[in-house]
């Protein structure tokens, strides 16, 4: 029996300065099922679900929802409706508690004036235990790693009941076993009759998950099929538009000598105790582990955005005190956060001066100003090299897909030509095709002599990517493989040595 359409979307187009993000784009979503988008970064995935959410006001096209034509001026309006978005990029109240941003603008009230806090404890709590979400629900939310912060968010849509919900890139932060849990609520959701459209790049995760799947490519609708008529390779041609044969390049580095030491760090605020390794020229050292395992602190240790309470950092024999972001640049370090949005780009600078932000010496002139000539240069050969879709070089980044900002930042990076790279979930959100381009830049730094250092949830990508691995668990090195002699089993049996 057919199941009823719940979201009707109707020629809906979009024009932002310089760019058509939508181009007459019509989709149809059923009640109690997934519905998977998929495209590119920079197709429209996000702007089509902005223009739903009321994030964005569409330029034409019609919306309707339960058969009824709905036009939402804002997120709130939405909401009240019934449509809820899980967004790519967490927009919280990072010093308010968690309880406060599940309820934030709309807190239960007594007699209408003053908060009830036992009702909103209560109801916070009920809905955790529905959804098994185990979260201190006065815990602040700037302590807590990005996956809670996630988790959070996603309690927070399916709190307002609602009808429908979309979740853009839900697991770029999360641990295989929260992904479990995360199908596990979507599953429990579907079954409710909710309608639930799912954006990710995640070829395997969308096959498993999804009823129906609609392909985007350059702002336009391409296909809508059956999730089971489609094979990997049928949805990467319609996405790219052309034939993609491998996952990941060949490799061709050749690691020389050893040139980066690290000695017994030890964190001043945080769990690393005693962590030492040693990185070849040359080489890609992958960092695996477990949420909270310490991977993204060994990177931030190194580059000195986080205090050490002792530890050695050398490299080629010279010690690096690295006290601070801007010594660990003039020391050749370079480091590509995990969250882009909050730690990566300047929201109100240009496409231009994100990339040229962190290399000004570069373009100074006498000492006096900056050529403006050499900025743009710069700028364009790596929109040019990461294939960055962007109107221009002044356009904010902001208003660049997530994917496409996360090129302009290892521009940037790669600019200040770095010796050592550091790469904390360097492809996050970001599609199968500009995968394949920056695992090859990864791998041309490499054969270039540089160092490369990259933490990753995927453990596909870390085998496919990385010469040697070393696993942490519980702020410990729990274990070293080598990438081509190893397999998923063994490096998670290691990140659980000393959870």
């Amino acid at each position: 029996m057919a199941k009823e359409v719940l979201l009707k979307m109707e020629g809906i187009t979009k024009t932002f300065p310089g760019v058509k993000a939508l181009d007459n784009v019509s989709i149809e979503v059923k009640r109690g099922t997934v519905h998977a988008l998929m495209g590119e970064n920079g197709a429209g995935k996000s702007t089509l679900m902005k223009c739903l959410f009321g994030m964005y006001v569409k330029d034409a096209g019609h919306i309707y929802l339960e058969g009824k034509e709905v036009d939402f001026k804002n997120s709130r309006e939405a909401l009240d409706n019934g449509v809820a978005m899980v967004h790519q990029e967490l927009n919280q109240a990072l010093k308010r508690n968690v309880m406060d941003n599940l309820w934030l603008g709309r807190y239960p009230k007594i007699a209408g004036i003053a908060v009830n806090e036992h009702k909103m404890l209560k109801d916070t709590k009920a809905i955790f235990d529905e959804l098994d979400i185990d979260v201190d629900v006065h815990r602040i939310m700037s302590t807590m790693p990005v996956s809670q912060r996630q988790m959070v968010e996603i309690a927070k849509a399916v709190s307002y009941h609602s009808k429908v919900i979309v979740f853009d890139e839900p697991t770029s932060s999360l641990t295989e076993e929260e992904v479990e849990h995360l199908f596990k609520i979507i599953n429990m959701l579907r079954d409710r009759g909710v309608a639930i459209i799912y954006i990710s790049h995640k070829m395997a995760e969308i096959k498993r998950i999804s009823d129906e799947i609609t392909i985007m490519r350059d702002g336009q609708w391409i296909a809508t099929e059956a999730a089971d008529k489609l094979e990997m390779k049928d949805i990467i041609r319609l996405m790219v538009g052309r034939e993609l044969t491998n996952q990941f390049p060949p490799k061709t580095n050749k690691p020389g000598e050893v040139c980066l030491k690290v000695e017994n760090i030890t964190g001043q605020y945080n769990q690393l105790k005693d962590v030492s390794f040693e990185v070849r020229q040359g080489e890609i050292l992958g960092i695996a582990g477990l949420d909270s395992s310490g991977r993204t602190e060994v990177l931030e240790s190194i580059f000195g955005i986080r205090t050490r309470k002792r530890g050695k950092i050398s490299l080629h024999g010279k010690e690096c005190l690295n006290r601070h972001a801007g010594e660990s640049i003039k020391n050749g370090f370079a480091l590509l956060t995990e969250e882009r949005r909050a730690t990566g780009i300047f929201g109100v600078l240009s496409v231009k001066e994100n990339t040229v932000i962190s290399s000004l010496k570069r373009h100074k002139r006498f000492g006096l100003y900056l050529s403006e000539k050499s900025q743009k240069k710069d700028t364009q050969y790596y929109i040019d090299a990461m294939h960055t879709k962007t109107p221009s070089q002044e356009t904010k980044i902001r208003s660049l897909s997530g994917g496409n900002q996360q090129k302009v930042i290892i521009g940037r990076w790669l600019l200040t030509e770095p010796e050592v790279l550091l790469l904390d979930e360097p492809t996050r959100g970001i599609d199968v095709g500009a995968k394949y381009e920056i695992y090859q830049l990864i791998l041309d730094l490499a054969n270039k002599g540089k160092t490369v250092l990259m933490v990753s949830s995927e453990m596909p990508e870390l085998l496919g990517v990385c010469d040697r691995i070393i696993v942490m668990s519980g702020g410990r090195v729990a274990g070293e493989v080598d990438a081509g002699n190893t397999n998923q089993e063994e490096i998670m049996t290691l990140a659980a040595k000393y959870v």
